[in-house]
């Protein structure tokens, strides 16, 4: 049996194993992303159950807070209106804060790209 190889069969081998590498990287991708989709959906579902217990309390927080102010001596009708428009500024606020927090950036696959960028360094010395 030879045991010199061809640089022809070498680098059939080196193309081989790269295309192998590949696939393995893009399995892990797809693996790191089904994960990422399943934490936000587990969040989502969490964030929902919770806004609803929330808004209700807010409700009837603010429907209270209309009360002391007919207690001070506010009319009802003033009262509703400044808690609406308070209330109204603060979710409009809040509204766009989270809008922002939830850019795709933060669902990218960092550990998948750190270890593609690490195998194509890997590839680089071994072309050199």
């Amino acid at each position: 049996m030879d045991t010199q190889r061809s640089v022809i069969d070498l680098f059939g081998d080196l193309v081989d194993q790269m295309s192998t590498l590949f696939r393995k990287e893009i399995q892990l991708a797809k693996t790191e992303m089904t994960e990422k989709a399943g934490q936000f959906a587990g969040g989502a579902a969490q964030v929902g159950v919770g806004g609803v217990l929330l808004l209700a309390a807010l409700l009837f927080f603010l429907h209270a807070v209309v009360a002391w102010l007919d207690y001070a001596g506010l009319d009802p009708r003033w009262g509703f209106l400044i808690v609406a428009i308070l209330v109204g500024a603060g979710g409009y606020l809040m509204l766009n804060r989270g809008k922002n927090e939830m850019k795709a950036t933060n669902l990218t696959p960092v550990r998948t790209t750190e270890q593609l960028q690490r195998d194509a360094a890997v590839v680089k010395e071994q072309v050199r």
